[in-house]
């Protein structure tokens, strides 16, 4: 049995995640690859005291970045796994509200 701590391994706060939490009621979180829809559902609801209505997850792929003055050290930047939550428009999550 995996705990809401386990699942959600960062919330992705950006500035389009920013516009997303104010005016969507949406939330993005960093999740294993192995997580699914039920398990993100069950630990944002575990964890905010919150109802999800909605789980979009996406896989998002490794990219190679560069480094350095002469551009030539390759870094490879690891793939992980993006959850969208929409909750119901009266609930807010903690974490987003400095962001708005």
């Amino acid at each position: 049995m995996n705990t809401p701590y386990d699942i959600l391994i960062r919330p992705l706060i950006t500035e389009k995640t920013a516009y997303q939490s104010s005016k969507l009621h949406q939330y993005a979180f960093e999740v294993p690859i192995s997580a699914t829809r039920a398990d993100v559902r069950d630990a944002v609801e575990k964890a905010f005291d919150v109802k999800v209505l909605r789980v979009n997850t996406i896989n998002v792929p490794a990219k190679v970045g560069r480094k350095g003055r002469s551009r030539r050290l390759a870094i490879k930047k690891s793939a992980y796994k993006k959850a969208i939550v929409k909750i119901r428009p009266e609930d807010r999550i903690p974490i987003f509200e400095g962001v708005e």
